[in-house]
């Protein structure tokens, strides 16, 4: 009941006429600002004393919001050593300042966490989803075990609060999760049990695999249902040929509170027709983490045209039958055969429509599929290379991807995004920490080691460059230029951070063992 109340405290908030007029007036250069402030009272109070003020002659809005929230600052979150300081002591130092301890209730829109969590630095003040997986890795290298621990229980804890895992621990991201990676943090918990002495409780596992099937049922929700005359529903998608596949969606409608005036300025160029659509397609490349590319978009230099949930990915089908064959492993060991049985034959099914309708022959390439097109995309990135990093790839499959990594995707400061150059910030020139991990990972599962290697001493490289020249690790860089403070999206690069840390320090752990 408590939790209820808030939450709907907080979208009374979200949709008042006083979070209208503030997101407005760009009061805040940047909209999450004000949709992360902490109200100094009970938001009805709030709007009461709104109402009477705001129709005085002399009403000032930045003084009646300073009476009123608490106003989180920017918060670039960066240590600012002698750049003589290597990356992985910069690491090590970062850890702290970016754990968070069990949240307190507050009135604002942040949903409270009963576990401590590390967030990924900048702007980004909470917990988020698939950023939490990459920034783990390093987190284990560097002994931060139970803070590893602590994260996967509050991703239960959400699961039973929320029904999924929210993209992150706000109010507002209730509506959409991110590409589900909690098999794959589960894994890694389990190979550091010997450190972890709350995972050999006796019934941790079995608790973990129910919320494994929770987050599974999610994805899967209605695909029974589909058919023929009703190919689609929110997550899912019945193709041709029987096979279901998923995409990307979410839960909720209308501009997103954390950038509002970004998204009605984008659909203030449309009809007002499909402005409601836009939204939709905005809020699903949201859930995909890839916000925004060009892999979503009709026309690569128009945003507007976007249609994210038109495309069937082939990274979220990848990481599903990954699911699918944790749950199955899972099953098996805690003697649930029959369960175990479902769950394979359920991946198996999956691995063959991968193979069906990602893999691109006359490209060497696995591409996303275009559902209104009836056609693989055209957008050549990096989600290509996840069938080789949960090895569902064939060995010939994997030689053609590693070709064109090494021909086309391969920078000298790491893997390029996609090989679409638009000023969205998941495209050419940009690079991200958790694909350099996907690649490095697929090219060494198929024995391409030494473009493993590349790659990583090509990011590793332009990460300590960025670090003598910055001071700070970024939250993605441009492997173009090497040194070049990236560019693209709707805010400013941001520091930190998080996963760039996280696949870094595993990055070294790797180089270390060569």
């Amino acid at each position: 009941m408590e939790m209820l109340e808030k939450t709907n405290t907080s979208n009374a908030f979200l949709n008042s006429e006083l979070f209208t007029a503030v997101q407005s007036s760009e009061l805040f250069p940047d909209s999450k600002t004000f949709a992360d402030a902490i109200p100094k009272l009970p938001f009805a109070e709030i709007e009461n004393n709104w109402v009477k003020q705001s129709r005085s002659a002399h009403f000032k809005l930045a003084d009646f919001v300073a009476e009123h929230f608490i106003v989180p600052h920017a918060n670039n979150e960066t240590l600012r050593p002698d750049t003589q300081q290597d990356a992985l002591n910069y690491i090590q130092a970062m850890w702290p300042k970016l754990h968070r301890h069990p949240d307190a209730q507050t009135h604002s829109t942040l949903i409270p966490l009963p576990h401590s969590y590390v967030i990924p630095g900048g702007r980004f003040q909470e917990i988020y989803y698939w950023d939490s997986y990459f920034t783990a890795l390093g987190l284990c290298h560097d002994g931060h075990h139970q803070w590893v621990l602590d994260m996967f229980l509050n991703f239960q804890y959400l699961l039973q609060d929320n029904g999924c895992i929210p993209n992150g621990n706000r109010d507002y991201y209730r509506g959409r999760t991110q590409p589900p990676i909690m098999a794959l943090l589960l894994d890694l918990l389990l190979s550091n049990k010997t450190q972890l002495p709350a995972v050999q409780q006796a019934d941790f596992l079995t608790k973990a695999v129910d919320s494994l099937e929770q987050e599974y049922r999610y994805w899967m929700q209605g695909a029974d249902a589909l058919s023929p005359q009703n190919r689609q529903n929110h997550r899912c998608v019945l193709m041709s040929d029987g096979a279901v596949l998923n995409r990307y969606w979410d839960e909720h409608t209308g501009p997103r509170p954390e950038s509002w005036r970004e998204d009605l300025e984008l659909a203030s160029a449309l009809p007002e027709t499909v402005r409601s659509s836009c939204y939709t397609h905005i809020r699903a490349a949201c859930e995909s983490g890839w916000d925004f590319s060009s892999r979503w978009l009709a026309e690569p230099d128009k945003l507007e045209t976007i249609r994210t949930a038109d495309i069937v990915p082939v990274d979220l089908n990848c990481l599903l039958w990954q699911l699918e064959t944790s749950l199955a492993h899972y099953s098996t060991l805690l003697a649930e055969e029959h369960k175990a049985s479902q769950y394979k034959q359920a991946a198996q099914q999956r691995a063959r429509a991968i193979q069906r309708w990602f893999w691109q022959e006359s490209q060497g390439f696995y591409m996303d599929y275009a559902i209104a097109e009836d056609r693989a995309s055209q957008v050549f990135s990096l989600a290509g290379v996840l069938p080789l990093f949960v090895g569902i790839a064939t060995t010939d499959q994997a030689r053609q991807v590693a070709n064109k990594l090494r021909g086309e995707f391969l920078n000298s400061g790491g893997l390029v995004t996609t090989l679409t150059s638009t000023p969205q910030q998941w495209d050419s020139p940009n690079g991200w920490a958790p694909l350099q991990w996907f690649s490095v990972i697929a090219m060494e599962n198929y024995g391409e080691q030494t473009l493993a290697n590349e790659i990583m001493d090509a990011w590793l490289g332009n990460v300590e460059l960025c670090l003598a020249t910055h001071g700070c690790m970024l939250e993605k860089y441009d492997v173009v230029q090497p040194g070049t403070v990236a560019g693209g999206g709707e805010y400013q690069v941001q520091t930190g951070f998080g996963w760039t840390n996280g696949v870094s320090r595993a990055f070294y752990k790797k180089r270390h063992q060569r």
